[in-house]
């Protein structure tokens, strides 16, 4: 008579399976990281894009003290990525372009609030990923992508000691701007719109009127220095024109000087003495 043939216990085999993959514990977020909504200049662009906010994401399995990291990958070896175990073992921006990946921008629960940033809470609206030129936040920095891609992202809650507990899904492919070279760009005029066409022109004959009234007006203005007017005779310095008149009508003959004894005679005032 042998012994009874146990059972296996499931519980006691998840156990085991949890302590030798750690990262089977992990809880999977149905949340999928994504360029933001919001209708922002530049959210795409040749080294940096803006992905929305992770709001209201982990506040079930989050604690005060974890810390929210952003994973960016090329999209060909993000399914390489291992989740780090503890703080030394995440990988900073340099092992991009060794490992293929690296994480950035650690966050706190507080920081992801769930109120909409329009209705004044004082969040950031994005996270911008690449946006630290000058690479202020080390070690774990920030710095700008160095090629279009493309690249994946997730989002891992990990607690203070290193440890993941919670990760989101990893995103769509995420393409950077890519630059033209200058010879490349079509400079001829036929492929134009014509509403492009029309506006040039107008904008062209207005110049040209501007500057034709321009001209005009200097003309008329400093014409006086260019060719100054004769003054009137009557005004030179000089020279002067009387005007010869008559002062009654005694003909010059008439006026000559009579002989002693021949003036008239003029009756004598009448004397006022008593």
């Amino acid at each position: 008579m042998g012994f009874p043939k146990r059972q296996p216990r499931p519980w006691l085999l998840l156990s085991m399976l949890i302590w030798l993959h750690p990262g089977l514990s992990l809880e999977l977020i149905s949340y999928r990281p994504q360029i933001s909504a919001w209708d922002l200049e530049g959210k795409v662009t040749a080294t940096t894009f803006s992905l929305a906010q992770p709001r209201c994401v982990f506040d079930g399995p989050a604690a005060a003290s974890d810390t929210i990291w952003l994973v960016v990958a090329f999209s060909n070896a993000s399914s390489g990525f291992q989740n780090p175990q503890t703080l030394a073992e995440i990988p900073a921006s340099p092992h991009l372009l060794s490992d293929g990946y690296y994480m950035t921008m650690p966050l706190f629960l507080h920081q992801l609030p769930c109120e909409d940033p329009e209705g004044g809470s004082g969040g950031i609206p994005v996270l911008r990923v690449g946006n630290d030129v000058g690479c202020s936040q080390q070690p774990y920095c920030n710095a700008p992508l160095p090629c279009p891609g493309p690249y994946r992202v997730k989002f891992l809650l990990m607690d203070a000691s290193g440890s993941p507990k919670a990760e989101t899904q990893w995103s769509e492919p995420i393409a950077l701007q890519k630059g033209k070279a200058p010879g490349s760009i079509d400079t001829w005029p036929g492929r134009r719109s014509g509403c492009m066409i029309v506006i040039s022109s107008v904008l062209s004959s207005l110049a040209g009127l501007l500057l034709l009234a321009f001209l005009a007006a200097s003309t008329v203005r400093f014409s006086s220095l260019w060719w100054p007017e004769e003054a009137p005779e009557q005004l030179r310095i000089g020279s002067f024109m009387g005007k010869r008149y008559t002062t009654h009508h005694i003909p010059p003959s008439e006026a000559a000087t009579l002989p002693m004894g021949c003036e008239p005679y003029l009756d004598p005032l009448p004397s006022l003495s008593p």
